[in-house]
């Protein structure tokens, strides 16, 4: 008897099976077609609409405005076994869950109360931040400037991950002075173009492209009142990616079991009667099986991390007093190494225990390091092992992320005034 879907340890939470089984139906119909979306390169719009209706993009809303109001460890329970169905999907979703964190870490007032509001109905955001003629991460070349009552957008924006499949894109530019600005623009509305042109061998289908905006037209609720960010900016958004490799070493794990299992060709060499029952292979799936686990088990730890910022925080306690962010951004970044060599280790050793007939395009089991080798080259390793090796000898903290400090505490329970 197969136990493939046992042994990957227990939810974060008591009640995060009851919250698991809302989606693992849509994420088993996700999985179903996920080879088939690779080989073709089709894109997900099907499955993100499975997952916006199901109430996937409000999981941290709060449930006066209809959300489900889960723990960030459970949030990121939920992002590995998404990952583990397709991971191009829970990229398409980090933009979103991220603003999500923006609203849920910004003053009481209208504009939180109002997007509350839109993300709790389903509306859903894509990313607007990265741009490719800069001479670094942060500096935007994008405009929006004041015309008469209303604004006006110009540039153009890479790396717009989820974008194409998004209502707004959550977008970062400057004004005519070169200040930062911040705003939600409306992707159905003229003078926006979202282009599907990332050529990545990996994460193919996350819409990680093109958008450019020609003189569009916003209006003053478009505008974010501030551009500062929640305090845990770096670490969530790099915890999505790593949710998404724990997903990915899962996937490749259970494939790899069940084609061992159904696999009636030996090697002279081998040791059993069937590459079931041959130790050495077994070995190969268990070198497999295992990282997938541990890398499981760290994502769930540093989302730890992450909740006590997220409480102190809305608890309004001084972040100039307390190293609860700067923690949370060093265990993220310790566990970057360590999960991105897991993965990839595993997403390379599985061949071993299956031949040539592993490389065929018909098992797409390479698909499974495309996307692990893609989501790791993102935010390069080398800079979090030296930001850890920092702060381990001298107490260096990391640079600075723009955030707010909290001036009304809004609880995920609390009533909006």
């Amino acid at each position: 008897m197969t136990r493939i879907d046992e042994g990957w340890g227990r939810g974060p939470s008591a009640r995060y099976e009851e919250i698991a089984a809302r989606f693992r139906p849509i994420f088993d119909r996700i999985g179903e077609a996920a080879i088939e979306r690779d080989q073709q390169r089709r894109l997900p719009f099907e499955e993100v609409r499975w997952l916006r209706e199901a109430g996937f993009g409000a999981l941290r809303i709060p449930a006066v405005y209809g959300g489900l109001e889960v723990t960030l460890p459970e949030l990121f329970a939920l992002l590995i076994e998404l990952a583990a169905a397709d991971p191009n999907i829970t990229n398409i979703f980090r933009s979103h869950l991220g603003f999500t964190e923006d609203l849920l870490n910004a003053p009481n007032n209208s504009w939180q109360d109002e997007w509350l509001t839109r993300l709790g109905r389903g509306e859903m955001i894509g990313s607007g931040f990265s741009e490719l003629a800069g001479l670094k991460v942060g500096d935007h070349s994008t405009t929006i400037v004041p015309d008469g009552d209303f604004y006006r957008l110009n540039g153009e924006k890479f790396y717009t991950t989820g974008s194409i499949y998004a209502d707004w894109i959550n977008l970062a530019a400057v004004d005519g002075s070169g200040s930062p600005v911040a705003a939600l623009v409306p992707t159905s509305v003229s003078g926006v173009e979202i282009l599907d042109d990332w050529d990545g061998f990996g994460q193919a289908m996350s819409g990680s492209g093109t958008a450019r905006f020609r003189n569009v037209k916003l209006e003053g609720v478009h505008i974010k009142p501030d551009s500062a960010r929640f305090p845990y900016t770096p670490a969530f958004f790099q915890l999505v990616h790593l949710a998404s490799l724990a997903g990915i070493g899962r996937a490749a794990a259970k494939e790899l079991a069940r084609h061992v299992g159904s696999r009636a060709r030996i090697y002279p060499r081998g040791n059993g009667a069937t590459s079931a029952e041959d130790p050495q292979v077994l070995e190969v799936v268990g070198r497999v099986r295992g990282p997938a686990y541990a890398a499981g088990a760290i994502v769930l730890n540093v989302a730890q991390a992450l909740q006590r910022s997220f409480e102190a925080n809305i608890a309004g306690v001084d972040p100039d007093q307390t190293d609860t962010h700067l923690l949370a951004d060093i265990e993220t970044s310790q566990a970057v190494t360590v999960i991105s060599t897991l993965i990839l280790e595993a997403t390379t050793v599985l061949f071993d225990a299956l031949g040539a007939s592993a490389a065929k395009r018909a098992t797409a089991l390479d698909r499974h390091w495309r996307n692990a080798r893609t989501i790791t080259s993102h935010n390069p390793r080398i800079y979090h092992d030296r930001v850890v090796g920092e702060f381990a000898v001298s107490g260096k903290k990391p640079a600075a992320v723009g955030y707010r400090k909290i001036i009304t505490p809004f609880g995920p329970s609390s009533e909006v005034a």
